[in-house]
C-alpha cells in the first residue's frame, strides 16, 4: 500500500484502501500497522485533523481491529 508522508511527532506517513477499508501507519518508532473496517470518512479527517497523532490516539487507537506487520 503506497502512503504518504504526514506533519506529525507520532505518524509518519498514511494510507488507505478505500475498497477494503484498511488504513496503513507507519509510527516514526518503525513500526507498521494496518486498521481494518475503518470508513473512509475516519481517513479523511485523521488527514485533515490539525493534530494527527492526537486523532488517532482518540478515534483510531483501540478502536478498531489491527495488525502489526513490521
Amino acid at each position: 500500500m503506497e502512503r504518504q508522508r504526514v506533519s506529525s511527532s507520532n505518524l509518519e506517513s498514511v494510507g488507505y484502501d478505500a475498497n477494503d477499508e484498511v488504513l496503513e501507519i507507519k509510527f516514526h518508532s518503525g513500526g507498521i500497522y494496518q486498521y481494518f473496517n475503518v470508513p473512509l470518512e475516519r481517513f479523511e479527517s485523521l488527514m485533515n485533523a490539525s493534530s494527527k497523532g492526537r486523532y488517532f490516539s482518540s478515534y483510531i487507537k483501540n478502536r478498531y481491529r489491527f495488525r502489526k506487520i513490521r
